[in-house]
């Protein structure tokens, strides 16, 4: 670990330190005069708008995790405490902490979000609310409300004595704390606001470390989650089944395997019947969660009742009734019939989320005589299964956005902004003259970029490589200038950057040669763009302009940019070479068809729907003398392709 690293990190982790104390020194005060307030974020607001996301995150963090060695239920909240320092640096940034009028505005925005969040919070790691209820929404309100009313007057005083406390901290200081973590000198402000403009591309390093990260943080923390609650929830499962069973075997013994049958028949009148089911009743009282006792012989018709007890809500079969198979039971039913021992259930139907457990009774020679059944409730799965979603989301919460944020700003800092920095000076390196040359490499240097790593290599061979090749670029360039400047101009259309008609001439020679010769082949293709005049009157030149581009993107795309060449005001010709001959037929049809997607396409403006008349011709040497008789015929047939579509056009 490099000095500057260690200095830094001490820094950091000293700024921590300072706003935790801040935040328990809130605490002592309001616990010795008895407040209704906590003030226990000062530190965290006060270190975020002077110090920015990490340190502010890490304060809110850090706080919420030591206060939870004395109240566990602290931890949950660490996500409220983490996310009014996110608020707090964002506001900051924009400059609502510099100005008293400015200050006002965050104090609803901040209580707002703390009420929303620990109402959540709070709400979630209740085992006791029913989504069901109507009275849900109205509860929930209410606990909206207790927090607004506690948040006002706490998020108020510790804003306000925040924003006081930071007009005291001096400029050059608040600069020192902005720096922390970089590793390069301070950037202008010009620069600053130049690499950010420039960096909001869609696929910038930037978004694409920011969206891996994401995609990341979000894939390990729903698959820790939910091997978590899969474990949790197998855990349950594995409790409520021992419990389940335990209680089964009792009913099993108070069954006389012997009188089961006399039981079937004679019911209430059948001698020890009535003192038997006392007993189940017993049993099923011993503990809430046995939702229905009863025993079952089960037959090929169905399930014939020996037992079966009544409940709040729900009558009993009578002794010798037939119950129907449940349609869970059906690939069991072999087992049952055969007297066999069945796994447990688990169904969440009409009677509810149960854990049903059939064990057999049998008789002395071993033949199963009937089955004592146990239907036990399993709505503490979905109780404490709510609750431990709630916990894992509340915990994980803060610390991944703690995570995202150092891990966001480590690369900001040791990647990002380097690599935009030497991408902005060799964007701007200007070549107009030694001073300029070598003001733009002392400007390099003034970076100082010392991030010990790759990126610092980097930096270094781009100074090295800049500096070595200004020497042999001035005499290259010098050399060569007049000559690529002539060459662009003579050759090149000033608007579209495609080639000009100069250099159409040109080519056309090569074909002139190669007629002489009798080894020509080609043909050319004659563009005319319709309605330039319109959009140059209607929407003005620039968009006029803009129109003549897109048709010579258009062109390009179809035919090669290589093949275009701009030989009028609206005139476009394409040269398809022998090679490309036999394609001729099936690039007129594609750049026709593009044609009409783009009259077509509704949301394109109208600079944007080039629309064009098409011509071609082919090279015949029976009727050809020179390249300039194929371009003619291709501009008749193109002005055929002309009257054809103002015949059918509508507008």
């Amino acid at each position: 670990m490099d000095i500057k690293f260690d200095k830094t990190f001490f820094k950091l982790a000293a700024i921590c330190a300072a706003g935790m104390i801040l935040n328990v020194i809130g605490v002592a005060i309001t616990s010795s005069f008895n407040l209704s307030i906590f003030l226990d974020s000062i530190g965290t607001i006060f270190i975020a708008a002077l110090g920015g996301y990490v340190p502010g995150i890490a304060v809110g963090f850090f706080t919420n995790l030591i206060g939870a060695l004395f109240d566990t239920e602290e931890i949950f909240y660490g996500m409220v405490s983490v996310l009014i320092a996110a608020l707090t640096a964002f506001l900051a940034s924009k400059g609502y902490y510099e100005k008293f009028p400015k200050i006002l505005w965050t104090i609803p925005a901040t209580v707002l979000l703390t009420s929303v969040n620990s109402t959540i919070i709070e709400e979630m790691l209740s085992l006791s609310n029913s989504f069901s209820s109507l009275n849900y929404m109205p509860k929930i309100w209410d606990h909206f409300l207790d927090h607004f009313y506690v948040e006002m007057p706490d998020k108020t005083f510790s804003i306000m004595i925040s924003f006081f406390a930071l007009k005291f901290i001096p400029p050059d200081i608040k600069e020192k704390f902005k720096s922390l973590g970089k590793m390069q000198a301070p950037v202008s402000e010009k620069m600053r606001q130049a690499i950010s403009t420039e960096s909001k591309f869609h696929r910038s390093l930037r978004t694409k470390m920011i969206a891996t990260l994401m995609v990341i943080t979000v894939i390990i923390a729903f698959f820790i989650s939910a091997i978590s609650y899969k474990t949790y929830q197998d855990s349950i499962i594995e409790d409520r089944q021992r419990i389940a069973d335990g209680i089964i075997s009792m009913v099993v013994n108070e069954i006389n395997p012997k009188r089961v049958n006399e039981f079937l028949e004679k019911g209430y009148q059948a001698e020890g019947y009535k003192e038997v089911e006392r007993e189940l009743y017993k049993i099923r009282a011993s503990n809430s969660d046995i939702r229905f006792l009863y025993v079952y012989k089960i037959m090929e018709d169905g399930c014939h009742v020996v037992f079966d007890l009544n409940t709040a809500t729900i009558e009993a079969s009578a002794p010798g009734s037939i119950e129907e198979f449940d349609e869970s039971f059906e690939e069991l039913l072999p087992d049952l019939l055969a007297g066999r021992p069945i796994r447990p259930i688990i169904n969440d139907d009409k009677y509810g989320y149960l854990l049903t457990i059939y064990k057999p009774v049998y008789s002395s020679t071993g033949k199963c005589v009937c089955y004592a059944g146990i239907d036990f409730s399993m709505e503490i799965l979905h109780d404490y299964g709510r609750m431990f979603i709630a916990k894992v989301i509340a915990l994980f919460s803060g610390a991944l956005i703690f995570i995202f944020a150092l891990v966001l700003t480590f690369v900001e800092n040791n990647i990002i902004l380097p690599v935009n920095t030497m991408a902005y000076c060799a964007r701007n390196f200007a070549y107009d003259s030694d001073a300029a040359r070598e003001h733009n490499i002392k400007h390099m240097r003034s970076l100082d970029i010392k991030t010990h790593d790759e990126i610092e290599n980097l930096y270094s061979a781009f100074l090295k490589t800049t500096a070595d090749s200004m020497h042999s670029f001035e005499n290259l360039r010098k050399a060569k200038i007049e000559v690529a400047v002539m060459d662009k101009l003579a050759h090149t259309d000033s608007l579209t950057g495609l080639k000009n008609k100069t250099a159409y001439v040109k080519r056309t020679a090569q074909f002139d040669a190669e007629i002489a010769n009798g080894k020509a082949a080609f043909a050319i293709i004659m563009i005319d763009i319709n309605f330039l005049k319109r959009v140059n009157d209607t929407y003005g030149h620039e968009r006029g302009n803009e129109y003549l581009i897109n048709a010579g993107k258009l062109a390009c795309s179809v035919f090669g940019e290589e093949n275009i060449y701009r030989v009028g005001g609206d005139e476009f010709v394409a040269v398809i070479d022998a090679e490309n001959l036999s394609h001729t037929v099936e690039l007129i049809k594609n750049i026709r068809g593009k044609i009409d997607e783009l009259q077509s396409n509704k949301k394109l403006e109208a600079w944007e729907k080039v629309s064009a008349a098409v011509g071609v011709a082919y090279y015949d040497e029976l009727r050809d003398k020179t390249a300039e008789e194929v371009f003619k015929r291709a501009d008749a047939d193109m002005y055929k392709n002309k009257l054809a579509m103002k015949a059918t056009r509508k507008d």
